[in-house]
C-alpha cells in the first residue's frame, strides 16, 4: 500500500511536469532524460515498486508502443497511465517503446513453479493456445507481450481484468480468459511469472 501510495503521488509530480505542454515532446531533451517520467512507477534499474506494476524494459518494442496508444486513446484504462498518455505523440510513444525494448529485463527472482503447479499452468495454456502468439518461451514477438519473468501479481490481475473485460484493449484475449477457470488464471500467473528465460533469449 505504501509503494503504491508513493508511486501515485511521484507520478501527480510527473503529471504536474505535463502542465502548459507536454514534458515529452519538448525539444532539447535526450530520450533518457523523457524516460525519467516512466521510472517513477517501473523503476530506475527496470524493477518496478509495485508487484502490480509491469516490468517494461526490454519487452516487446511493437507492444509497448501499442500500450501506450491505448493508454492514449482510453482504450486501456488505467488512472495513472491514461493522463500520462494522453499528450504524448506519435513519435513520443515510438521513441519511448524503441528505448526501453532495448534495456535488460531485469530479473525479479520470482521462484519457480512447483511441478503440480506447473503441470496445471502448461494445460491451461495448451487448452487456448498461449503458445501461438506468445511462442514457446512465453518471450512474446513484435506486437505481443513478453510474459516470462513478468510479476506474478501484474499477470494474474491483467488475466482477471481480461476475464471480466475491465481491461478492453484486446477482445481476443478477453474471450480466452472468459474460457479459462480462475484457479487456471493463477497457475499460470505462478508458472509464467518463474519462468528464467534470459538463457535462451541470449542464444537466439
Amino acid at each position: 500500500m505504501q509503494q503504491t501510495m508513493r508511486c501515485a503521488a511521484s507520478t501527480l509530480t510527473a503529471l504536474l511536469l505535463f502542465a502548459g505542454g507536454n514534458a515529452l515532446a519538448q525539444g532539447g531533451q535526450s530520450i533518457e532524460e523523457k524516460a525519467k517520467l516512466c521510472a517513477t512507477c517501473h523503476g530506475e534499474q527496470g524493477v518496478p515498486i509495485n508487484k502490480e506494476t509491469p516490468v517494461i524494459w526490454g519487452q516487446n518494442e511493437g507492444y509497448l508502443y501499442l500500450q501506450l496508444r491505448d493508454f492514449k486513446s482510453g482504450s486501456r484504462k488505467n488512472e495513472l497511465m491514461n493522463p500520462i498518455a494522453a499528450p504524448l505523440e506519435r513519435e513520443d510513444m515510438l521513441a519511448l517503446a524503441a528505448y526501453f525494448t532495448k534495456l535488460k529485463w531485469p530479473n525479479l527472482q520470482q521462484p519457480s513453479a512447483p511441478d503440480d503447479v506447473a503441470a496445471k499452468a502448461e494445460a491451461a495454456s495448451a487448452s487456448i493456445g498461449c503458445k501461438g502468439c506468445h511462442l514457446e518461451h512465453f518471450q512474446g514477438d513484435g506486437t505481443t507481450a513478453r510474459l516470462a519473468g513478468q510479476w506474478q501479481d501484474y499477470l494474474q490481475n491483467t488475466m482477471m481484468a481480461f476475464r471480466d473485460k475491465s481491461r478492453g484493449n484486446n477482445p481476443g484475449m478477453s474471450d480466452l480468459m472468459k474460457a479459462t477457470a480462475p484457479d487456471d488464471i493463477a497457475a499460470l500467473a505462478q508458472y509464467l511469472a518463474g519462468m528464467q528465460i534470459d538463457a535462451y533469449l541470449n542464444n537466439r
